[in-house]
């Protein structure tokens, strides 16, 4: 809990937040549940990125736009590799609060409180910055919505029609490598619009030709403002998030006699959990048991954060673990927290150790027999430096030049679509009977 120094100005603002509209309804939450147990049973593929730390000052019209046409674009490239549906959960409209493994940082011998994200205090390095505010939780709920409000508006009305996938190249992104082998697949794709369209399939009699479902998702780390956002569902009773339609817990935070473990255990959302190299596989089964005592599926997303390097050591006995006692989880794959290293006085993460990381996962669920479900990333729509290489091969000198996050490295739309074509490959590869179908009928 941040050390807030106005407990009467937080209590206020926790108060009034708990009379404002739902973010998300709990309707919409019990479908992505429903959509993520197809992931589980094998039949579909989660993507889930955005945003390491949403902020107030980048938020704009443009930027979520952007992010949303890249994400659009990594999904039509999984969907037509994997011959699966791909469900689309954003780490956007709430991601707004950050872990810190210290309290405090020091700059030029002065110390101050770490910056733990817009929703706390401020990332300018002075002290008042810093200090945390509570009417900041107000300011990302009013954002979360705008951001939502647009989201909604692109997903159902026709920006994510399938006639349009052309159109969602960005301008830098089309001279590259990526955005030549995205291209080919789009004119695939139009070929097979026209086609349908001369037997009577046509964006206007069929939904999901022009709409897409599109989720939200953010770390239920400030538990005050969840709670705050936490709301009985009228129509079951059950009590729910709604400041987004899935949250997760973190690798720091999942503690099973701590706070954090204990709100998501009531509340009915879908879940994610984070699970690092200290993680053993009692210690996960004990969390699954508290987080999803009735084997929901669709209820519980394992997101794991190894490094690259540590993959083969701690995955494949936590996989072992779930599948010997039955239960039923989403395996996605988060390659870019494990991966995190410093270049010329920057954090930043190379694109071949994220790859690396992402190929270690699937070839752990190969071996296992069981379905690599999702990969959990940090990305923009931006054209930032801030991962080293890829097909552009960004060095640790060039990250000066568009070094933009808040908190974490992020990968530029061109990268993040690289990997969604190199994830392609892995799909094929794990599904190569599906495919062939698919491509063939």
């Amino acid at each position: 809990v941040p050390a807030y120094s106005d407990l009467a100005a937080l209590k206020n603002t926790e108060a009034q937040l708990a009379t404002f509209p739902p973010l998300v309804f709990a309707g919409e939450a019990r479908k992505l549940k429903k959509q993520l147990a197809t992931v589980a049973a094998g039949d579909a593929f989660l993507l889930q990125g955005g945003d390491c730390a949403e902020s107030f000052a980048e938020h704009g019209a443009d930027n979520i736009r952007d992010f949303f046409r890249v994400f659009l674009q990594m999904s039509v490239v999984l969907t037509f590799a994997g011959a699966q549906p791909v469900v689309k959960v954003g780490r956007v409209a709430g991601q707004f609060a950050k872990p810190r493994s210290s309290d405090a940082e020091t700059k030029g011998g002065v110390t101050l409180p770490s910056y733990r994200g817009d929703i706390i205090n401020g990332i300018e390095f002075d002290a008042k910055s810093r200090i945390p505010d509570p009417a900041r939780q107000e300011m990302a709920y009013r954002q979360s919505a705008a951001t939502l409000n647009l989201l909604r508006a692109f997903a159902q009305g026709g920006y994510a029609s399938l006639e349009n996938v052309h159109q969602w190249m960005l301008g830098f992104v089309s001279d590259s490598p990526q955005g030549e082998k995205y291209e080919s697949l789009a004119n695939r794709i139009t070929e097979t619009m026209d086609f349908m369209k001369a037997v009577g399939i046509t964006s206007e009699t069929n939904y999901a030709l022009r709409e897409t479902d599109f989720y939200t998702s953010h770390e239920a780390l400030l538990l005050g403002y969840e709670e705050a956002l936490t709301r009985i569902d009228s129509m079951s009773g059950d009590w729910y998030a709604t400041s987004g339609h899935m949250i997760w817990i973190g690798d720091r935070t999942r503690q099973p006699d701590h706070a954090h473990v204990e709100y998501c255990r009531g509340i009915k959302n879908p879940l994610g959990l984070k699970c690092g190299p200290s993680l053993t596989p009692d210690g996960l089964l004990q969390l699954i048991d508290l987080l999803n005592p009735e084997n929901e599926p669709g209820r519980l997303t394992l997101i794991a954060r190894f490094g690259s390097d540590k993959v083969a050591e701690h995955l494949p006995k936590l996989v072992r673990a779930v599948q010997k006692e039955g239960r039923s989880v989403v395996w996605s794959s988060d390659p870019m927290h494990g991966n995190t290293i410093e270049a010329a006085g920057y954090k930043t993460r190379p694109f071949d150790r994220i790859l690396k990381e992402v190929q270690s996962f699937f070839e752990v669920h190969r071996a296992e027999g069981t379905h690599p479900g999702g990969i959990h990333i940090e990305m923009t729509g931006k054209n930032v430096t801030e991962c080293t290489g890829g097909a552009r091969a960004i060095t640790a000198e060039e990250l000066q030049d568009r070094y933009h996050t808040h908190c974490d490295p992020r990968l530029n739309a061109d990268q993040a679509i690289e990997l969604a074509f190199l994830v392609s490959d892995l799909l094929k590869k794990s599904h190569p009977v599906q495919h062939k179908q698919a491509v063939n009928g």
